[in-house]
């Protein structure tokens, strides 16, 4: 089979070259913009962003000249070759000549939103939107496969990457025991907020003026909400079933993935086999790890005859004790860098880099502090909440409030500090189309698990 490249060379020799949209010119789309023109075969129609004038700036920042990005209209982009910078996202997804749309938004409401429109317009989306497909992906897979069209984990980012490593191990017959990723954690970091997220990276003053820091979003990071959302998106695409108690955050180097992500009846910490899990490159006491995983991916897999156990020997392969289980990983990600090989995946071989199969994993809203009612939630790496995972029948059990609409809601009662928030803590206002599909969702999934009906009341 010729490589992706090779075909991709040979789509820019036909004058073929796959049409992509950008929404989104952030960090994770300037890290993409910064690779694209680099890449044959692909010519990145346009961009559409809030901010044209920001979008502009972030292509002269990663080195585009201003000829590529200087077309006034659709037209002029296809007759040229080059790229048309705008803000309306749904008339960019409407443009016939589109091929493959990026949502890089980082904004649920938006990313169901472009999702639906891509159903539309059969067009393939890539969804980098990490909280849009926590929030509803399981639903929104599900319309794609209905419009025929590809709904595509973002490679690069570390969902995919993880996905694609249970692939592998699961297509050479082992049977996974465990996957995620590393980060920095202490247990603290759950009650850290916009004001004390700096002090916790270790960023001075001076850095943070000198740069471009979102507090919210890097707090986000921090307090677990985002490694929750990831985990339940690698849950949902690879059958993964989160712990009970959601993530442990273990302190773990790379040499000990075999030993402690193992199940507890074989000496690790796992509740059960088949699961998700999240590495810290922090000891409990602050002490850094030993070679920690901290910026990689990892799958812990079992041989399944001692023959196998005897090869793991055989060829060097870390283990445990038992030697019945060893690890595979990653040491780094390089996000938007590697988001082209998404493209060309689906460009060429029409298949995803991860795709959202089921409803295993779900990111829940849980108390920073004491909540009272009438306060309006402020979302993902704010003050008041953060992300939890937890299996998605527990989560439609209790009836919980997912993460993705906990940013402007306002509370109709009181919610204790380390308390997961539910629907029926919320005011709900049904007229929102984000609200309104993670309910289908929810009712969807809930019949197909034989959960009964929610005891919440319909919004009306």
């Amino acid at each position: 089979m010729a490589t992706m490249f090779n075909q991709l060379k040979a789509l820019a020799e036909q004058g073929k070259p796959v049409r992509v949209g950008l929404i989104g010119a952030g960090k994770f789309g300037s890290m993409f913009l910064s690779q694209v023109p680099r890449t044959p075969g692909v010519h990145l129609l346009g961009i559409a962003d809030l901010s044209p004038q920001r979008a502009r700036q972030s292509l002269q920042r990663v080195g585009w000249k201003a000829e590529q990005y200087a077309a006034r209209s659709w037209d002029e982009a296809l007759r040229h070759g080059i790229t048309f910078v705008q803000d309306d996202a749904e008339a960019m997804i409407a443009r016939p000549e589109l091929d493959i749309v990026i949502d890089a938004t980082g904004s649920p409401a938006a990313g169901i939103r472009h999702t639906l429109l891509c159903c539309q317009h059969k067009k393939h989306i890539i969804m980098v939107n990490v909280e849009a497909d926590a929030l509803a992906g399981p639903l929104l897979a599900r319309r794609a496969a209905e419009a025929g069209i590809i709904y595509s984990m973002a490679y690069g980012d570390q969902p995919a990457l993880i996905a694609e490593m249970v692939d592998w191990a699961r297509t050479s017959g082992f049977n996974v025991v465990c996957a995620g990723k590393g980060t920095k954690y202490l247990p603290v970091y759950h009650q850290s907020t916009p004001d004390t997220v700096w002090g916790h990276y270790g960023f001075s003053e001076q850095q943070v003026a000198g740069g471009d820091f979102n507090p919210q979003m890097f707090n986000s990071f921090l307090d677990g909400t985002k490694s929750a959302l990831e985990m339940a998106a690698v849950s949902n695409a690879c059958g993964l079933r989160p712990a009970d108690t959601g993530l442990a955050f273990p302190p773990c180097g790379v040499d000990d993935l075999p030993g402690i992500l193992r199940p507890q009846a074989d000496g690790g910490i796992l509740p059960h086999s088949g699961t998700v899990e999240v590495v810290s490159s922090l000891e409990r006491d602050g002490r850094p790890v030993f070679r920690d995983l901290r910026w990689g991916v990892y799958v812990t897999f079992e041989a399944p005859t001692d023959y196998v156990r005897d090869c793991f020997a055989q060829y060097g392969l870390k283990t445990d004790a038992s030697g019945r289980f060893a690890s595979m990983y990653k040491p780094y990600h390089l996000i938007g860098l590697e988001l082209g090989y998404s493209v060309a995946s689906i460009a060429v071989r029409g298949q995803p880099t991860g795709d959202t199969r089921g409803f295993a994993g779900d990111t829940v809203a849980v108390a920073k502090r004491d909540l009272k009612p009438g306060e309006k939630l402020d979302g993902e790496g704010g003050y008041m909440v953060y992300g939890k995972l937890m299996p998605a029948a527990a989560s439609l059990r209790h009836e919980a409030l997912p993460i993705g609409l906990a940013h402007g809601i306002v509370l109709q009662r009181p919610v204790a500090a380390g308390h997961t928030v539910s629907w029926a803590d919320v005011a709900i206002d049904a007229s929102l189309e984000a609200i309104r599909v993670r309910r289908e969702m929810e009712d969807i999934f809930r019949k197909e698990m034989g959960l009964g009906e929610p005891r919440r009341e319909k919004a009306a």
